[in-house]
């Protein structure tokens, strides 16, 4: 069973969740999903171009029996902020 290697609570912030090595793992694994899918690219800012802020997302995955199988963290973009 997987619940020695995952964290009970959820955080509610960045900070809280930085304290927690199966959190940080979480959002490792997050960040690396996005480089293998090559989901973006990291480019230098000129002030024409309009910062779109992101943000952590904290779960726990639970299993059909209400079990703590898993901790996952999403970043999410704050979309309402783009522009077309």
């Amino acid at each position: 069973m997987n619940v020695a290697f995952v964290s009970q609570g959820e955080p509610n912030s960045i900070d809280e969740a930085l304290q927690d090595e199966y959190w940080i793992q979480a959002m490792k694994e997050e960040l690396n999903q996005y480089k293998q899918n090559e989901v973006w690219d990291l480019v230098l800012r000129n002030n024409s171009m309009q910062i779109i802020g992101a943000k952590w997302v904290y779960r726990n995955k639970l299993d059909e029996h209400g079990n703590l199988t898993k901790n996952k963290a999403r970043l999410v973009a704050k979309g309402y902020s783009q522009e077309e």
